[in-house]
Parts: C-alpha cells; structure tokens; sequence
C-alpha cells in the first residue's frame, strides 16, 4: 500500500472545491476542528467488528458516561446527525397517537414539533417568543393544563436565537409531572453541563459536529432504563434507529447495528482525552464560558446589540441584532470576503440578525482578527445607508 497519494492532483482539486480560499469558522456548525482531531482522523480504516474497534468503541462511551454524568443511564453511538436520535425518541419512546409536549424557543424546537407529527404522534406546544426561554413556571402551568402528555422536549441551546433554557429546573418540573424528559442537546454537549442522573432525564442527545469539535456524522445518545421499558411496549419502532437494538449490539459486541463513522468515533475519543488532561469536565466548560463572555463583550464594545435574553446567553453561539438598515446576511457576505464564516440569522430573525458561533477550534487571536473586521465591516455599511 503506498504511503503517498500516487494521484496528489486529485487531492488538490478537491481542495479547491472544499477551500478555494481558507476561512477562519465562527459558525453553527460543523465548526473548525481541533488540530488533534484532524491528526487522529488520518489513520487507515479498521473493521466495525475487529477487537480494536470495540476497545474504541467500549472507551468512547466510558468516557462519555463521566463527562455527561449518566452512570446509571445507558450511552450510546448512533452513524446519524443529532436528529436521527431525535427522531428515535418518538419512535421508541411515546405510544403511538401518544401526546408531547414540545416546548419551542426558536427554529429547532419546530423541527422536533415536526418529528413528533410526522410520526402520528400528537405535539402539544409551548412557545415562547424568538430570544426568551422557557420558564420552569410556565413548564407546569402548561402540564397542569395537560396532565396526559407522555414526555417533555426541551431545547437545551437554541442556535437561531442564542438561548440557553434553564435544563435543570425545567427537567425538574417535568418530573414533579411523572413525565419523560427528552433534551435535544446538539449544540450544548460539551459546552453546557449536562448532569443526566441527577437531574433525572430520559434521552439526551447530541452531534459531534458541535462543541466537541468533530466532523459531523456521529451522534451520541444517553437515555434511562425507563425509555428501553417503554420501548418494549411500542411496536413499529423501524430498524436503524431501534434503541432495544443498539443496546444489544453495545452489550454484547461493543458495537452498531450498522457501520459506525469510525475516524469520527477515534476523533471524539481523543477531545474526550483532551479534556482530561486540561483537568476535566469543568475545565472545558470553564473555556467555553470564558470564550462565550469574550465574543459578548466584543459585541457589546462594538455598540452591538444581543438578540437573547440577558441571564439566558447560550455558551456556544452569540446572536446579534444588526444596525438599522443593514441586513444580517450582508454582515455575513462582507465578513467572508475576508476570511471568516460566521452564520447567518436564521428563522423568524434571519433577516436583521447574525451569528458568532463560539465552537471547536478557536483562539484568542482568532476572537481578536474576527473583531477588527467586524468593526470595520459594519462601519463601511454604516456609510453607505
């Protein structure tokens, strides 16, 4: 087997698809990967069913148990976007014709307000106004006045809007209800705590495109024992994402139904090791809180606006209220023309809002490059209105 590509022009053609020029990525997602993942990504393929595959695989979701607290739960690996795993939480763990109540806070709590009625299950919603979250108070009004749903979706980290909800105290309400917690987590695992016994949740579930810095394709699923009893008891699961299923591969094999993303896994296993040795779990959120501080006070120094609600601010994504008379999207298309990709505003806001993304790969320099062009980008469009 060569060593070197035998065809390196092929490479660099791709490359100039992917890169024709190189972008600093402040974005929602997948984001800038850290340098440690790429380097553990270029090893050659193993197979799914080798010894040294289930020894990844068993270590990756150990990890994963401390870093997300779900020692009595059951962690697993799904070859899916975060969303597969949402869809799986219908499927698997509300009755069919059953009701949810899905609370809503931007773009993203619609999307699970669609898996749950795309799959003949009745959604019940709470929604809360583009940049404010959900209250624990307005959680149990909404369950007093619905005391037959069977589980509650929370989004954790709103990226279209820049909230954080109040995890803890709404999982607790939930529960006071003897109701099912299911939390999309995607953009909050790994930069958000997640203390999956304590606070007594049922699925919890994440893409390692997110604040964990990987490549997309792999998603990461935590869940109680009581969701695997529920789906004992709900037929027409579907296969691919059957939980009872995963959970006997993981059991008995250390392993997937189907083949899992092998490089993405490795990846993850190796920030799950970084983050041991900048001294844990605390650590790494601790940098992500102190870079999510950092880019609000840019923004703020700026004469920005915040779009979230104070108290609320997501420690992955900031979004910004565009200056009178400049659209969000022309702050994007002004900012890659100088080398940085942030996100457009996205949903109801897309319009007079844009997103920093304070995601994977990131440095001090990096926050400092993205605001002097920044300040010099809104002022050349202050000019011209």
């Amino acid at each position: 087997m060569a060593k070197e590509p035998v065809y390196k022009e092929v490479v660099d053609e791709v490359y100039r698809i992917l890169w024709p020029k190189k972008l600093k990525l402040f974005t929602a997602g997948p984001v800038a990967c850290f340098p440690e993942v790429l380097e553990t990504m270029s090893f050659q393929m193993l197979s799914h069913r080798s010894k040294e595959y289930r020894e990844l695989h068993r270590d990756t979701v150990e990890r994963l148990e401390d870093f997300l607290e779900a020692r009595k739960g059951i962690v697993m690996l799904f070859p899916s976007s975060g969303t597969g795993i949402m869809e799986a939480s219908i499927r698997n763990a509300v009755t069919p014709s059953g009701k949810v109540l899905v609370t809503i806070i931007g773009a993203f709590g619609k999307r699970y307000r669609e898996v749950v009625e795309s799959n003949g299950r009745k959604a019940i919603v709470l929604e809360k106004k583009p940049g404010e979250p959900v209250l624990p108070e307005e959680l149990d009004e909404a369950l007093k006045k619905n005391p037959d749903v069977e589980a509650v979706t929370i989004t954790y980290n709103e990226t279209s809007t820049g909230v954080l909800n109040p995890l803890k105290e709404l999982a607790k309400v939930a529960k006071e209800h003897d109701k099912m917690v299911f939390v999309d987590a995607v953009s909050a695992m790994g930069a958000a705590d997640i203390k999956f016994d304590e606070w007594s949740l049922d699925i919890v579930f994440a893409s390692s495109q997110k604040a964990f810095g990987v490549p997309p394709g792999l998603a990461i699923g935590a869940f109680s024992e009581e969701v695997f009893e529920k789906a004992k008891k709900i037929p027409n699961r579907g296969w691919y994402f059957d939980l009872l299923l995963y959970r006997k591969y993981q059991e008995q094999q250390w392993s997937t139904p189907s083949t899992p993303p092998i490089p993405q896994i490795a990846a993850l296993n190796a920030v799950l090791r970084i983050i041991e040795r900048m001294g844990g779990k605390y650590k790494w959120l601790k940098m992500y809180q102190e870079r999510a501080e950092k880019i609000r006070k840019g923004v703020i120094d700026l004469g920005l606006e915040l779009f979230a609600k104070p108290g609320y601010y997501s420690p992955t994504i900031t979004v910004v209220k565009t200056p009178p008379g400049i659209k969000g999207v022309e702050v994007y298309e002004e900012m890659r023309k100088r080398g940085f990709e942030i996100a457009k505003g996205y949903g109801p806001v897309k319009e007079y809002t844009f997103r920093i993304g304070h995601m994977g790969y990131i440095t001090d320099e990096d926050i400092k490059e993205l605001f002097d062009n920044l300040r010099e980008v809104i002022n050349e469009l202050m000019k011209k209105k």
